[in-house]
């Protein structure tokens, strides 16, 4: 549910105003309203903006090249922009050290065919008057007459070629690619690699020192930099008043916790005046639930907050949603792997920055799929149903069979989806009566009736409550009624002539818009069907490896089959199972309840720790 807001607003006299904005920041429950004018494009505000930035992405570079042991000490403050320097200049360093094993190596793998020579006696050969000269030739091409007329020595070879040195009291010409030796043999390079190795391992421990020691200070830089801002807002959102000798102030604040205000603005002898927020003010919101829903919070901000004057749709988007994942998943069996990831990230037994405080709702998530996987009859893509392990008692509750030559499932899903459009214009009737009262609305509950009554007077019939006499006129009542709403009362301050052609303007966009919704939910069905037969493929996979008089060898395959299929199947199925859902409740659900999402989330003025 959405929390009441009372709207404030202040008058304090400007030699007392800094004073009181901070000790508006301490109570920290007060959501400022901003003037169109006031944040604006303020350039001292997009520095500071910048620099936090700067700041939060170096602190993340920073954090990356610590070890789990490592822990950052305790911010002491002081850091100035020359942090950035100090720390481009080390990595700087340790690339170059880098490039430096990175050409090492190179040379090392060039060297090593000519084997461990000595530059001393080779100078010495040099000094004596010889020419020694190094090529290298493809084998083919080699001509065996350079061994007596030029003097060759192979030295080494590769698969295709042969290296060779020529001796001579002069420069010789032949065939062959020249080559230039590098002054250290490949044993003297393997140990400048094993020096360079060195230096990589003390700039890093140098680097990781110098994180350890200003983490924290860079996230409190970063934070101070931010609190800075938030000063700096509210002091443009503030209107001078009187010549400049009073600052009006306007903000929110939820009545649960107005009290802590209102104690602070009496105890500084602040006038300030306390009213009903009104229907153009565009109210903060927050949002309040109980914990089961609190965990489906993030999912209804990442559509957009509610307006002030709409419904949370939260506690009907918590169960529908989990029910639509349970389904999209199908697999029992999957849904004890997720029961036991979410208790291993919730209790930090699992470490993984992505998942971090979902620990809760993946949990949750896993009881609905374990449950609603049994029921469909599925675990670890082995059906449920036809398994002779599998007791009768429990395979009658299973969903199986058809209906009117459809699978029961199917129906199911479409159901489902009926109900929960019916459930998003019941939402749209209610939230929007609320709003601009039952007589702007008659078209929407026209529809309700039409479709609900047309549903019901159906069911009655097909299960013989009703006689096929009876149910013509009570369809004929409930479609003069529905179209009374839909056609003529859609606007009764409007021309009658004009309400019936936007009745049959909506009656196309009901009519293509509604069915296209419910087969939107056959989803439901349609991916558990295929996570199921996915993960069964991979169970008949590994029968066919493990074969019929296994060994080691098919067992150690059968297992490999099985893990890493299972383990894809499950990575697959949680993906469509996420982003379907949400797209049934964003698209469908959302759209047949004509929720906006353009509200502001409620965000006080408070000090940030």
């Amino acid at each position: 549910m959405i929390e009441k807001m009372h709207k404030y607003a202040f008058l304090v006299f400007h030699r007392q105003y800094e004073d009181f904005l901070h000790k508006l920041k301490q109570v920290g429950v007060l959501h400022v309203k901003e003037r169109p004018e006031g944040v604006a494009e303020n350039d001292a505000l997009r520095q500071k903006m910048q620099l936090a930035a700067q700041i939060d992405k170096l602190a993340d570079e920073v954090a990356a090249i610590l070890t789990p042991d490592m822990q950052a000490l305790p911010a002491e403050g002081g850091c100035t922009e020359r942090v950035f320097a100090d720390y481009e200049a080390m990595k700087e360093e340790l690339q170059r050290i880098r490039q430096l094993a990175e050409a090492t190596e190179k040379e090392m793998e060039r060297m090593a065919v000519w084997g461990k020579f000595d530059t001393t006696v080779l100078q010495h050969i040099a000094n004596e008057g010889w020419v020694l000269q190094y090529f290298v030739c493809q084998k083919a091409r080699f001509n065996d007459d350079w061994k007596t007329e030029q003097h060759a020595v192979i030295v080494g070879e590769t698969t295709s070629n042969y290296y060779f040195v020529t001796v001579n009291h002069s420069p010789v010409e032949i065939e062959a690619e020249p080559v230039v030796l590098n002054a250290r043999n490949v044993e003297q390079l393997n140990s400048d690699m094993e020096n360079i190795k060195g230096l990589e391992v003390a700039q890093i421990a140098k680097m990781q020192a110098w994180a350890v020691a200003n983490l924290n200070n860079l996230r409190q830089w970063a934070t101070d930099i931010r609190e800075g801002m938030k000063f700096d807002k509210v002091l443009l959102n503030t209107l001078p008043q009187a010549d400049n000798k009073l600052m009006l102030l306007e903000g929110y604040c939820p009545v649960a916790v107005e009290k802590a205000l209102q104690d602070m603005l009496r105890q500084e002898n602040i006038y300030y005046e306390v009213a009903e927020p009104e229907a153009e003010d565009n109210v903060p919101i927050k949002l309040r639930n109980n914990a089961f829903t609190r965990m489906f919070e993030p999912l209804t901000g990442m559509y957009g907050m509610p307006v002030y004057a709409e419904f949370d749709p939260t506690p009907i988007l918590a169960p529908f949603f989990l029910l639509f994942f349970a389904m999209c998943m199908g697999d029992a069996g999957y849904g004890l792997l997720l029961i036991l990831f979410g208790l291993g990230v919730k209790y930090d037994k699992i470490k993984m920055e992505m998942f971090s405080g979902l620990g809760g709702i993946i949990t949750v998530l896993g009881v609905a799929t374990t449950v609603i996987g049994f029921f469909l009859g599925t675990a670890f893509g082995v059906d449920l149903y036809a398994a002779s392990f599998m007791p009768e008692s429990l395979k009658a509750v299973m969903i199986k069979g058809e209906v009117a030559g459809f699978d029961y499932q199917m129906v199911l899903a479409l159901a489902i989806g009926v109900f929960h459009i019916i459930l998003a214009l019941v939402v749209k009737a209610v939230c929007y009566t609320q709003r601009e009262g039952a007589m702007k609305n008659l078209s929407t509950y026209g529809w309700l009736l039409l479709i609900v009554g047309g549903l019901v007077v159906t069911a009655l019939s097909m299960l013989h409550y009703l006689s096929a006499e009876t149910t013509k006129y009570a369809l004929i009542a409930v479609g003069a009624v529905s179209a009374l709403g839909i056609y003529i009362f859609n606007d009764p301050k409007r021309n009658p002539l004009i309400n019936i052609g936007a009745g049959l303007w909506d009656t196309y966009n009901m009519a293509t818009g509604i069915l296209g919704d419910v087969l939107s939910y056959i989803r439901l069905y349609a991916l558990g069907l295929a996570g199921g037969m996915l993960g069964g493929a991979f169970n008949n996979l590994g029968l066919m490896i493990l074969g019929d008089q296994p060994g080691i060898v098919s067992w150690i395959g059968f297992v490999f089959i099985l893990l890493l299929g299972h383990l894809l199947n499950l990575a697959m199925s949680a993906l469509g199972a996420f982003v379907h859902p949400l797209r049934l409740t964003f698209v469908e659900y959302f759209k047949n309840a004509g929720y906006e999402g353009k509200g502001e989330k409620y965000a006080p003025f408070k000090t940030e720790k």
